[in-house]
């Protein structure tokens, strides 16, 4: 897995034991599901994790993830790609064209910029990245995730995913 760089989209600190990074699709019911686990993890966790998410648009299954990685993108342009992050995952079954730029509309953002940027693909090569990163590094389903470059194999539920962060933090602090 490529490192964690300035170019990736984190949230919490840098100097944190334990980074989770995620390869997600906004379109998939898994991650879906996973997000709400993983949000459950940085309120228990706290500063003690840092999360990265990373483009994975299951394009053959799911026909809007792609446009919704790359409004992700284009909010990040704008600094709001976490919230839109948020919207994309807490609205799943409306990410056609029409509802994002709605989603832009609620954030604040500039609409026109930012549905010019989706509909130009101005973002498009970023999302692209993002996905050959993943296929360079084993992904082949969402979520994927990877604890401190390692990736997770088990399960994803809560208490799992946390055991594990929670055993790379030790591991962290025994070295």
């Amino acid at each position: 897995m490529p490192p964690v760089s300035a170019r990736d989209h984190i949230q919490g600190p840098e100097t944190t034991p334990v980074t989770l990074v995620e390869y997600g699709d906004f379109e998939c019911p898994h991650c879906g599901a996973a997000y709400v686990i993983v949000k459950k993890i940085q309120e228990v966790m706290g500063d003690q994790l840092r999360f990265v998410f990373r483009h994975f648009p299951l394009t053959q299954i799911h026909p809007h993830a792609e446009s919704a990685a790359e409004a992700a993108e284009a909010a990040g342009a704008q600094r709001k790609f976490w919230p839109m992050h948020d919207l994309l995952f807490e609205n799943q079954p409306t990410l056609d064209p029409w509802h994002l730029v709605g989603f832009a509309e609620a954030l604040g953002l500039d609409t026109e910029r930012f549905a010019r940027e989706v509909e130009e693909g101005r973002h498009r090569e970023r999302v692209r990245e993002d996905f050959m990163s993943g296929v360079r590094s084993g992904v082949n389903g969402t979520p994927a995730f990877f604890i401190n470059g390692v990736r997770h194999d088990g399960p994803w539920d809560l208490m799992p995913l946390l055991e594990a962060l929670e055993s790379a933090s030790i591991a962290h602090s025994e070295r």
